[in-house]
């Protein structure tokens, strides 16, 4: 999905924005009983769309936008 975007060079400069990215993966992990990840792919997804959205302006072909309490710093 972030094939070709310099994200890195984007972020460098705005740390408040990595910040976000961050918890975007946090706020959509889940974990079992054991604290193991169940859905690191999905969460990894989620904080890769808001990534592509930050750089390129919109998301990317068919990914939902991304909900309020994704981006929620705790």
């Amino acid at each position: 999905m972030l094939e070709g975007i310099d994200y890195w060079e984007e972020l460098r400069e705005s740390p408040s924005q990595m910040e976000i990215c961050v918890a975007i993966f946090a706020n959509v992990l889940e974990l079992d009983e054991q604290g193991e990840p169940v859905n690191e792919k999905h969460a990894e997804r989620r904080a890769a769309a808001w990534l592509y959205r930050y750089c390129t302006g919109e998301l990317p072909p068919g990914e939902p936008d991304i909900e309020p309490w994704e981006c929620q710093l705790h």
